[in-house]
């Protein structure tokens, strides 16, 4: 897993499903389409100061993009791509622009992080948001999902910054780390984690070998 510990790959989540192992227990995984992917970019620290490899996913029709970002693709001989994602490398020069990165990078068994979108629930209350205990549903509460005092009257006269409040949940960057490989299908660029992953079904994802294992091959 050499080449797995320098870089990820980029793709899509299919959804969940189970499979069974030797004694008929059944695992819940994650399918994951991932990449082809394409080295767009190198980048070494002779020029630009750090060891990095940029891979694009996810071919689109040139109308989709702008001319400084066909310029940029055309350099490495990469068709239109609508996702860019750098990744930081011990050693780049085992890189070159316009190859493509596909599952075989990973291996059965290795523990992978797994960095995606989380599901977007909107404008939400306290309640769903932070946890909040409701007030009486009797006759005569006027406080049934309210929030409740936000702090004293006169001193400070003021609500703390980053107190709990309504607004936006989800849509947030969130990471699963060390998850478990348990299945790989070459021919369709499929991965199977144990477990769940962020964002809904064909949002996009980034895969990587779990940190504790690039630490340890890039010592």
């Amino acid at each position: 897993i050499a080449m797995a510990a320098t870089t990820g790959l980029l793709g899509n989540k299919v959804g969940m499903t189970r499979i069974p192992d030797e004694n008929g227990s059944l695992t819940p995984v994650t399918v994951i389409r991932l990449g082809p992917c394409v080295v767009t970019q190198v980048k070494t620290t002779a020029t630009h100061g750090y060891e990095a490899v940029q891979l694009g996913y996810q071919e689109v029709p040139e109308r989709k993009l702008t001319k400084p970002e066909l310029g940029h693709l055309a350099t490495s001989g990469a068709p239109p791509l609508k996702h860019l994602r750098e990744y930081r490398v011990k050693d780049a020069s085992q890189f070159t622009p316009g190859q493509v990165l596909t599952t075989e990078i990973f291996e059965n068994g290795e523990l992978v992080d797994v960095q995606g979108t989380t599901i977007g629930k909107g404008f939400q209350g306290n309640i769903k948001r932070h946890g909040f205990k409701r007030g009486l549903m009797t006759h005569g509460s006027k406080s049934h999902r309210e929030p409740g005092s936000t702090g004293p009257g006169t001193t400070p006269g003021r609500v703390y910054p980053g107190s709990k409040g309504p607004g936006r949940m989800g849509g947030d960057t969130r990471s699963q780390c060390n998850l478990k490989v348990m299945d790989i299908d070459h021919q369709q660029h499929l991965l199977l984690v144990k477990g769940s992953i962020p964002g809904h079904d064909g949002g996009l994802v980034s895969v990587k070998s779990c940190k504790e294992t690039m630490s340890k091959l890039n010592a």
